[in-house]
């Protein structure tokens, strides 16, 4: 009979991991045995957290931009996350390639379409022309995914790569408080802290997992008339979570960096075409006008609470305050994950790197899907796309693009490639991160826990989406975003002394020429 406690002791943190599995099977218990009180109280929770906490979100976030631009063209910028003769051990276009998938993936192709089009139809600002609402809700969009979330995940992926790589701490998000509390990161402050990022992984992950299952199933849906609901997207779910199994077994040179490869060329292939076939000259207008807006409104459009509309508010808990609990949730999973390919890299390439490149790219990926969708809907006219779901928004698009119908089936077959790899790839680096935050700050997990997590991260998933659809609004996605939003609350407050904590230490260094004295490996 194998030893469990020795098993534990050397693979495992125990209180984290067995901390965090027992209120995991709590959940699962929970959605398996009521889904709809589930789906109730995550709705409940959701409203009551963007009414009372959406300011903090809002001044949080806005904070981490500020505090990683100065952190970026400060002196600390050369300062390396490693030893000082570290070099990244993967070319830029591999590290920008596994950046790019674990951090925006599916969502990118989930709201490519569909988000630009439902600003554009309903702002609370009330545009007074047309174009005023295209580049209004171009704005908007790319206000959401550009670079305040990258600002969230260089906080934490900084700060654990800079005390693991080059202070020789565990790579764990309790390192980035050793300054603060010392061998305190070891006790239970440390994995409170741990216990934490383990379910905003998780949460953040099932989120992107239940949107990339419902946007698979309505291009199956689309291509053959696959039926859409719960049922079909769970059983996506365990597909796709066994593609991710076997990505897992392969480690991450093999696994995740070729799957996130392929996967960005399958990405540009359908943008670049897109691109071409749709209104080529319209896209690069709006993109150059698109982004000068962004630019121009960042700092008011960063801490607009519409505190005299209640309208405005409503929407702001639709969308910006969802999004910053996603992101915020979904920062342990990133931040580790960036910080695990990011060694060898200088403070300052690491920021420049992961602030500007897939922001750039996000950019690009909105213009040429949104832009193509809402100048189809203002100088075409079209209706299909202008009751597009979420969901399906993405191959209504490619239907009305003019190339033959086997290129369509084609290229709406490649989006569902496309989404079903990120898929995987998150998966995939979301249960090397899971397991890292569980055996304590362990770079190379066995890769049996990583299999293990990469079940539970579909299980989530699965028993979330379930419950939303049962619960009393009736939206598969209500408990996804709710797990999102929830989890990251606390965790807000973790990343603001993670600030402190990092910019303590750097201090230390730059000016004292000190290391920092651990004083337990």
């Amino acid at each position: 009979m194998p030893d469990v406690k020795a098993y534990l002791n050397t693979h495992t943190n125990p209180p984290v991991f067995l901390i965090s599995l027992l209120l995991i099977l709590v959940l699962v218990g929970w959605g398996v045995t009521a889904p709809s009180h589930l789906g109730d109280v995550a709705d409940s929770v959701k409203g009551g957290i963007t009414t009372y906490f959406g300011w903090w979100y809002l001044a949080a976030v806005m904070g981490f931009l500020i505090f990683a631009i100065i952190l970026m063209f400060s002196p600390y910028g050369r300062i390396r996350i490693g030893k000082d003769d570290d070099r990244p051990d993967w070319g830029t276009g591999a590290w920008f390639s596994m950046l790019f998938t674990a951090g925006m993936g599916i969502g990118l192709v989930f709201f490519g379409v569909a988000e630009p089009i439902f600003h554009f139809q309903g702002l609370p600002s009330e545009p007074s022309t047309t174009g005023e609402a295209a580049v209004e809700a171009m704005h908007m969009t790319i206000f959401h995914w550009g670079m305040h979330p990258w600002a969230i995940y260089i906080v934490l992926g900084l700060s654990m790569g800079y005390f693991c790589f080059r202070h020789d701490l565990p790579l764990r998000p309790a390192a980035g408080f050793y300054p603060l509390i010392g061998d305190g990161i070891y006790g239970w402050v440390g994995n409170l802290i741990d216990i934490l990022a383990v379910f905003g992984t998780l949460f953040g992950l099932a989120t992107s997992l239940g949107l990339g299952a419902s946007q698979i199933n309505a291009g199956l849906s689309a291509v053959f008339d696959m039926p859409v609901g719960p049922g079909p997207q769970v059983g996506i779910i365990a597909v796709i979570t066994a593609v991710a199994v076997a990505s897992v077994m392969l480690g991450v040179d093999k696994g995740i960096r070729r799957l996130s490869v392929a996967n960005m060329y399958g990405a540009a292939i359908l943008a670049l075409i897109v691109f071409l076939a749709g209104p080529t000259l319209f896209i690069l207008d709006y993109a150059v006008q698109a982004t000068g807006y962004y630019l121009q409104h960042l700092p008011w459009t960063s801490l607009r609470t519409f505190a005299f509309s209640d309208e405005g508010h409503q929407w702001l808990e639709d969308w910006t305050l969802f999004y910053w609990g996603w992101w915020i949730a979904w920062s342990p999973f990133v931040g580790m994950f960036i910080a695990r390919v990011s060694r060898g890299r200088t403070i300052r390439e690491f920021i420049l790197g992961t602030l500007l490149a897939p922001v750039g790219a996000s950019i690009a990926w909105f213009c040429i899907f949104g832009g193509s969708a809402i100048y189809q809907i203002i100088e075409e006219g079209n209706q299909a796309l202008v009751g597009a779901g979420k969901t399906d928004a993405m191959f209504i698009l490619l239907q009305q693009l003019p190339l033959l119908d086997a290129v369509i089936t084609a290229l709406s077959l490649l989006a569902v490639l496309v989404v079903a790899v990120f898929f995987a790839t998150s998966s995939d680096s979301g249960s090397l991160v899971v397991d890292m935050l569980t055996n304590g700050g362990d770079p190379h997990p066995i890769w049996q826990q990583r299999m293990f997590w990469a079940v539970t991260e579909g299980v989530v998933a699965a028993i979330l989406l379930v419950a939303g659809a049962m619960s009393t609004s009736g939206d598969p996605l209500s408990a996804l975003q709710t797990a999102s939003v929830a989890s990251g609350l606390p965790f807000s407050i973790v990343l603001v002394l993670m600030c402190w904590g990092l910019v303590r230490q750097l201090r230390r260094e730059h000016i004292r020429d000190a290391p920092l004295a651990v004083g337990r490996s």
